[in-house]
């Protein structure tokens, strides 16, 4: 299945995401082990026809599209991350359709390649899939999508890998019912020199994204950003 965007026309995204090949992180500085799964670079704007590869189509269920979202946000100071921090509180981002539960705000400062830490460590731990609601290899398509929005000033990105980690687990010999898929299946894939791709998805403020995070291998991005931002993020 791998990702799949939800777009009407390929204008709607054209020039909004970039498509590349992944590497490990070996001894990038500041992260988990050297084998954390990170994009290689050298970014090429996804084309129409690759678009289309991605598309939702009829038999795709929500759970494991990417849709894209805006919200209107206050204006603030440029430096103000409280009043970011507070907005985000106050944010019923999609009117009721989830339920108002926000996981966190995540501030980033610029130019990481990617950004999601171990707080145990404080070393960024790349690509991965989450884990909030531990479903087994059977049914890891039914978990809970996320919303994320960029709540600035800076411009983020979200990265997305352009298989599922069913189809990595299947790849690995590890799809058995009782299996339950980690970060660690990524990183093991990738070392054996299969194939992954790399979307990234720019995110200006105001703009996020829902998407099924415990499904697809991803992260966040301010690699190519000139200033901090703050991400929200919820759970629905």
């Amino acid at each position: 299945m791998g990702v799949r965007l939800l777009f009407d026309r390929f204008s709607d995204i054209q020039g909004r995401i970039d498509i590349g090949d992944v590497r490990q992180a070996g001894d990038t500085p500041g992260y988990d082990d050297g084998v954390a799964v990170v994009p290689r670079g050298g970014w090429a704007a996804l084309r129409e026809e690759e678009a289309e590869r991605f598309r939702l189509n009829a038999d795709t269920p929500l759970s494991v599209t990417i849709e894209l979202v805006s919200q209107d946000l206050p204006v603030f100071a440029s430096d103000d991350l409280q009043a970011r921090v507070d907005a985000a509180a106050a944010l019923d981002p999609l009117e009721g359709r989830w339920p108002r539960g926000r996981l966190a705000c995540t501030a980033s400062p610029p130019g990481q390649l990617t950004s999601t830490e171990d707080s145990t460590t404080g070393h960024r731990i790349g690509l991965h899939v989450d884990n909030f609601d531990r479903l087994p290899y059977p049914v890891r398509q039914d978990s809970r999508r996320r919303l994320c929005l960029n709540l600035g000033p800076g411009t983020r990105y979200l990265l997305v890998g352009d298989l599922d980690i069913k189809e990595i687990c299947r790849a690995l010999g590890c799809d058995q019912d009782g299996y339950y898929p980690h970060t660690d299946d990524l990183r093991r894939y990738v070392a054996e020199g299969h194939p992954l791709r790399c979307l990234r998805v720019r995110l200006d403020p105001g703009e996020g994204y829902i998407a099924p995070t415990e499904f697809l291998p991803h992260d966040g991005s301010t690699s190519d950003a000139q200033t901090w931002s703050l991400a929200a993020f919820w759970l629905g």
